[in-house]
């Protein structure tokens, strides 16, 4: 007997597009497996056929850096001024730059 609904894990969706490099995170489904969240996600995320490839990852496994703490957390990379390319000289037939 599968639990009731509001008891499924939640799950995270990320889908790359036909034209996309990457997935980006759409939204999240409640399912009760990570099969169900998958099929739940195609059928959600990607009606129109705009996806070619889907991830799911349960919420609960989703580790992040907390918004309060960003000054110190962030503050490190800015005295690394050799990682910001604002110093190179870039040659004129690198146009994408």
């Amino acid at each position: 007997m599968n639990p009731a609904k509001n008891e499924w894990p939640l799950w995270e969706v990320f889908v790359r597009s036909r034209q996309g490099l990457e997935h980006k995170h759409c939204g999240s489904l409640h399912a009760a497996d990570a099969r169900q969240a998958i099929q739940m996600a195609r059928d959600v995320y990607t009606r129109r056929q705009e996806g070619v490839s889907i991830w799911v990852v349960p919420s609960a496994q989703i580790t992040a850096s907390d918004p309060d703490h960003k000054d110190e957390f962030f503050e490190p990379a800015a005295d690394k001024i050799y990682r910001h390319p604002s110093f190179y000289a870039i040659p004129d037939d690198v146009g994408h730059m």
